[in-house]
Order: structure tokens, then C-alpha cells, then sequence
């Protein structure tokens, strides 16, 4: 099973933690490449492993092996990748969720966080399996012996290999959930729509401020303006959505 792997060096990397502690996570992220590797070769064609390196979020995947999301090396995080930046050192695993892709594929995912020796976290090994043929087959099953039908439909995620297409993602999905555009906001309502936003990392990218004001309308100043009062608020928002 080849894997593919990241070859920038620690010249790119984001300060965080001195290079003592970048040293320590390169070896734990090049420990784990072979493990990615065997774990796709175990499960075959319907599974993915994928590497993150949370140091740049918009290029977090160092390497990739199998093909499921069609993630690719220098990707940028999914949303579920945003939401554990977001939470930092108190994220915790996600493990055995159901998603589907923006083109229609079923996906069961882990997502096990990495932290070095202090307990930072800085990475995630994320496992992806195609279940959709299983999953077909349960309900045709099902189906014949009568069964009523399963859970609701998991949400979708966008595995895109550039972190603009994910913030937009997030952007119109919070929108939706407010069922109003941003004009028709409210004050409080525009507040929790920049904490729930905050709240699934999105402004842990860079530029991702200027570009939710470039697509609300309104100006770099107010966005900016719009994200400290949500925090100084610190009330919890009503924009829940998925990982």
C-alpha cells in the first residue's frame, strides 16, 4: 500500500511551542505514516487514512493513504478537522461518526486526536471507510423483513483539498440553520452566528476573517468587531451543527 507524504520541512511551519517541541511532533508525524499505510492495507480499497498536521490549517494533510474523501497531500482540514482546532487542548476523539461526501459517498470516520509530551494537541490520525455498499445492503435487508427504517441521514462534510471551499461550507451552513440572510440578522443573532462559527475553529485560519466579510458584505473592520464582542459575550450559541 503506497502512501503519500508531505516533504515541506520545518521552514514552514507556524511558531508553537519553540523547535524543541516542532522536533518532537515531526517524529511523532513520521512515526505514524508506516502505521497509516498498514492500517489502509488492512481494510483494502474501501479505506483511507489520513494524517494531520494542525500546525497549518490550510495545508494540515502530511500524508494520505487509500482513497475515499480524495483527500490529497497539502490539503487543507475538513470542517470536523476546524472543530477540534477550535476546542485546542481539551479536543477530545471522535470516533465511529457517519458523514457523506458532497458527492453522495457514505463514510464512516475516526478522528483521534495527536498531542506531544506537554499534552498540546497538534495533529489528528483520521480513519475513513466507504460503508456505503454495506450500508445498502443492511437496508435492502431490512426492508425484506419488515424493519422500520434506520437513523436520520448523517450530515455532509466537505473534504476539499483547499480550506476556502470548507470555510464556505461552514459559512452557508450556519446561515441556513439561521434560515435568514445576513441582512435580515439581528445584532444577537449576527453575534451567534460569528461565536458558532468561532466555536467550530474557523477563524483559527488565517484570512478566514476577511473572507466571511467578503462574503457577508460587510467590511474586514466589522468582521473583526463582529468576532470580539461573541467572545466577550461568551453566551453559548444557539448554531449548533454537526462535526
Amino acid at each position: 500500500m503506497a502512501v503519500a507524504v508531505d516533504a515541506h520541512g520545518d521552514a514552514d511551519r507556524e511558531p508553537g511551542g519553540g523547535a524543541g517541541a516542532d522536533a518532537e511532533r515531526d517524529a511523532i508525524l513520521a512515526a505514524l505514516t508506516p502505521v497509516a499505510a498498514g492500517i489502509a492495507a488492512t481494510f483494502g480499497p474501501v479505506c483511507e487514512v489520513v494524517l494531520h498536521d494542525y500546525r497549518r490549517p490550510e495545508n494540515s494533510v502530511v500524508a494520505v493513504a487509500g482513497t475515499v474523501t480524495g483527500r490529497a497531500v497539502g490539503g487543507a482540514m475538513s470542517e470536523i478537522g476546524l472543530r477540534i482546532l477550535g476546542r485546542g487542548d481539551d479536543a477530545g476523539d471522535d470516533l465511529n461518526y457517519l458523514t457523506r461526501t458532497g458527492s453522495g459517498k457514505l463514510v464512516k470516520s475516526s478522528t483521534m486526536v495527536l498531542r506531544d509530551s506537554t499534552g498540546t494537541v497538534f495533529g489528528a490520525l483520521c480513519v475513513n471507510l466507504d460503508v456505503g455498499a454495506v450500508t445498502e445492503a443492511h437496508a435492502l435487508i431490512g426492508a425484506l423483513a419488515g424493519l422500520a427504517p434506520g437513523p436520520a441521514e448523517p450530515p455532509v462534510t466537505t473534504f476539499g483539498n483547499d480550506i476556502d471551499s470548507v470555510v464556505d461550507a461552514l459559512l452557508d451552513a450556519h446561515l441556513l440553520r439561521q434560515n435568514q440572510t445576513w441582512a435580515a440578522l439581528d445584532r444577537a443573532r449576527r453575534l451567534d452566528l460569528f461565536r458558532g462559527l468561532d466555536e467550530h475553529g474557523v477563524f483559527a485560519v488565517r484570512r478566514a476573517v476577511e473572507q466571511v466579510a467578503a462574503r457577508l458584505g460587510i467590511s474586514r473592520a466589522s468582521a473583526y468587531n463582529y468576532l470580539a464582542q461573541s467572545r466577550a459575550t461568551g453566551a453559548p450559541t444557539s448554531d449548533k451543527g454537526p462535526a
